[in-house]
């Protein structure tokens, strides 16, 4: 009776064990239940050892022994070799990411901001028993793995519902940071909603981003195939606020401006907004100009933009830029949709290398010499198999497309963007009360502007393509003076679902069901007939 009773007990102890490691994957957040079973199960497990100790010496004493101490020995060794493996893993973590779009791996925008980090970021994930944390885990396991600034702590609303009203949390399944005092609340895994929150939370403020309309410009708030509702709602995304702005009502660009847009203009600036775009670069403000090519033969050019960009060291050209590399063709795009793989170093392009595409793009370049003590630099610029048409009328009209170097075409690679920067002349504050001085470390102010030769780029149809959003996000970024967040954002994975049609499922369901079990019974089934 004993004895039987013994057995159990290293059963009930092996069961415990057991039941400790599952717990460990199924629901890690129980770690003081893991830690009971985990011991119960050993303690269990070395009383039965004990109460067998006569069979275990006598075992020694037979002549097997040399067998019995071999396979001891064997099984020693293992789990000597796990515990060193387990004990080095815990100190030397390394994780590769083996599929094909990185899917559990953070991008490179995420891990820019986790570095940047200077203090620890304070994580609480709120769940309950139906919003469990496991989840959460997955996600933010990789946030912390990059940096220890990163402290995530994980909180049972159902057990700790007093630390869930500190924090004045109500919601289940909320993911609170904090960072100097300040808080923000997510309620997503989503690594672009995470990183956006973190940024937030990190940044202190949200930089005014001013599009201009008024002129025939993109709309901000038009989801339509031409619109910029897209692009408006990753730049929101990304931590900025979007405005629109009317210079021809008041024209002055408000204080508060960190970017002005001006995208995609059918209609020339009057000489008062001109003016007000400049005093607003002169006391260092920020400038993105996005300049098609004219529409239609008979279109007006836009010259007093065009020289407002000149004075600032970009030279816009009056062309069409064409691309006969082929490259579109993979795509559905003609000649006139140049594709670029060719960025020169600039902040705004620093390890980037997607591709990215323009619909009617104008050529964009640096003025020779400079301008006015500014240098631009490009940081887009076509492959070699395109040129820049300077039969403008020509090509909207034929839609023929033939290089001709002595009517002024302009050989590829052709620049499509370009950027300048420059020393403010004129201070964005107020001075300085009397009898007080400026501090000499105090940074300066410093004027951007941004020219690229097409709109198109980032429209509803177009800014999805490739690397286009990315390109868009990372100009902003720069002028607004977030360098920090010039980077590959996050990507949707990938849909890589498996079609097909009704017959092709009842032969793989027949394969399935059928046939492998009945070659595998057939394999078995000749084993046992030779074996007999």
């Amino acid at each position: 009776m004993l004895k039987r009773i013994l057995g159990l007990i290293g059963w009930l102890g092996v069961a415990l064990v057991l039941a400790a490691v599952a717990l460990r994957f199924l629901a890690p957040e129980r770690q003081q239940l893991i830690n009971y079973l985990a011991i119960g199960g050993l303690v269990a497990t070395l009383l039965y050892l004990l109460s067998q100790w006569r069979d275990i010496v006598r075992s020694f004493s037979q002549r097997n022994v040399q067998y019995g101490s071999l396979a001891i020995g064997s099984v020693l060794l293992v789990l000597g070799i796990l515990i060193a493996v387990n004990w080095i893993s815990t100190r030397q973590n390394k994780r590769w990411d083996l599929t094909a779009n990185q899917q559990y791996s953070l991008s490179e925008q995420t891990k820019k901001v986790l570095g940047d980090l200077s203090q620890p970021v304070h994580v609480r994930v709120f769940f309950d028993d139906q919003v469990g944390s496991s989840r959460f885990r997955d996600v933010l396991s990789e946030y912390e793995y990059e940096t220890k600034q990163f402290v995530v702590e994980y909180i049972d609303m159902v057990k700790q519902p007093t630390v869930a009203q500190r924090y004045e949390v109500a919601q289940p399944g909320t993911i609170q940071f904090e960072y100097g005092g300040r808080t923000e609340n997510v309620t997503s895994t989503d690594e672009q909603q995470l990183t956006n929150a973190l940024i937030k939370v990190t940044s202190g403020r949200q930089p005014k981003i001013y599009f201009v309309h008024g002129h025939g410009e993109r709309d901000t708030t038009g989801s339509d195939r031409d619109g910029y509702a897209a692009v408006a709602e990753q730049l929101k995304s990304s931590n900025f606020l979007v405005e629109r702005l009317a210079l021809a009502q008041d024209p002055n660009v408000p204080l508060d401006a960190d970017v002005v847009v001006i995208a995609g203009p059918d209609a020339d600036y009057l000489p008062a907004e001109i003016d007000a775009l400049q005093a607003y670069l002169r006391r260092g403000g920020h400038v993105l100009l996005l300049i098609d090519p004219p529409a239609t033969a008979d279109a007006r050019p836009l010259t007093n933009l065009l020289a407002f960009a000149r004075e600032w060291g970009v030279d816009v050209g009056t062309n069409v830029v064409v691309d006969v590399s082929g490259v579109g063709r993979a795509f559905n795009a003609g000649p006139e949709v140049p594709i670029a793989l060719s960025y020169p170093a600039h902040p705004i392009t620093d390890r980037f290398d997607r591709m990215t595409a323009y619909s009617v793009a104008r050529s964009v370049r640096p003025v020779d010499g400079g301008a006015n003590g500014r240098n631009a630099q490009v940081f887009v610029e076509t492959g070699p198999n395109s040129w820049a048409e300077s039969d403008v009328s020509g090509l909207l009209s034929t839609g023929q497309v033939a290089r001709n170097p002595e009517a002024g075409d302009i050989p590829g690679p052709v620049a499509l963007g370009a950027a300048v920067s420059a020393a403010a002349e004129t201070p964005a504050a107020p001075p300085a009360a009397p009898g007080t001085a400026p501090a000499e470390d105090a940074p300066k102010p410093e004027a951007r502007l941004a020219v690229i030769g097409d709109s198109d780029f980032a429209a509803n149809w177009l800014v999805g393509f490739q690397g286009n959003r990315d390109l868009f996000l990372n100009v902003t970024s720069w002028l607004a003076l977030q360098e920090n967040l010039i980077a590959i954002r996050p990507k949707a994975p990938d849909d890589r679902r498996l079609t097909m049609t009704e017959d092709q499922l009842s032969r793989v369901r027949l394969l399935a069901l059928f046939v492998i079990p009945g070659l595998l019974f057939a394999a078995g089934l000749r084993t046992w007939w030779r074996r007999r």
